[in-house]
């Protein structure tokens, strides 16, 4: 089991972590990966069949499995990043954070005064942690991480402007909308020249600043290839992509 909270710790210590990636809205599903051994399991808001109900299942079962419940949320739906901590989310994902204004306002939700404006409600959270009121409100800030994402011309542009607002833990690529943002809507390619060229910018950058560089990555050999690059918080695969290759290979196998 780790210690509940410990995630943030471990990515500013400097070690890699890897996170399962789940889109299908089973808190069963997402507690599973946990139990295999992912140190991280992300929900996925934005993107995935999650609503509020699985969201806060799916927390407490990757909590309670011994990993670290992360969040991506809904596009422009900082609102809803408080909410996922208040959950018991160790880290939240914010998609096309594009400006210093975008993060500010996603810092704002995240972090207490005097750092953002989040709102006191963390019930749920400090029951799944075990912390007092008193030690949760104290900690908060620092144990809880705040990824934005990655995946315009104008994110890039503006990276070290965003990197330097506080309460900004770091940042996430999100490889296949970079890709279609780079080729101004004419591909989909997560692993592209022009994705792949911007990798070693984005990881110096986020070294420099001394915070976090995480990416999705579409399979495991990926995620080893960004962590030799620099890259701390990898996401691996999805649940669907687990589940079809797992039922592929037995069909394979099956069919001779």
């Amino acid at each position: 089991m780790t210690t509940s909270f410990s995630l943030a710790k471990r990515l500013r210590a400097g070690e890699t972590i890897h996170t399962a990636w789940c889109g299908l809205a089973s808190p069963l599903a997402a507690e599973t990966l946990a139990r295999v051994g992912f140190p991280a399991v992300t929900l996925d808001n934005q993107h995935g069949l999650f609503d509020f109900s699985t969201t806060a299942a799916g927390i407490a079962s990757v909590h309670l499995a011994g990993a670290a419940p992360v969040v991506r949320v809904p596009l422009a739906d900082f609102a809803s990043a408080s909410r996922m901590l208040d959950l018991g989310a160790e880290a939240v994902i914010a998609p096309l954070v594009n400006t210093p204004a975008d993060a500010r306002a996603f810092a704002a939700s995240m972090k207490f005064p005097p750092v953002g404006e989040r709102s006191w409600g963390p019930h749920r959270a400090i029951a799944l942690s075990g912390l007092d009121e008193k030690t949760y409100l104290r900690e908060a800030n620092a144990m809880t991480i705040a990824l934005a994402m990655i995946e315009t011309r104008d994110a890039l542009k503006n990276l070290d402007a965003i990197l330097e607002v506080p309460g900004i833990d770091g940042i996430f690529i999100g490889p296949s909308d970079l890709s279609i943002a780079l080729s101004d809507g004419a591909v989909i390619d997560p692993h592209s020249t022009a994705v792949d060229g911007s990798l070693d910018l984005v990881a110096a950058t986020a070294t420099r600043a001394k915070k976090i560089a995480g990416a999705y990555c579409a399979n495991a050999d990926r995620a080893l290839a960004l962590e030799r690059r620099g890259f701390r918080f990898l996401a691996v695969a999805s649940d669907a992509v687990f589940l079809r290759n797992g039922a592929s290979a037995a069909l394979k196998v099956l069919k001779g």
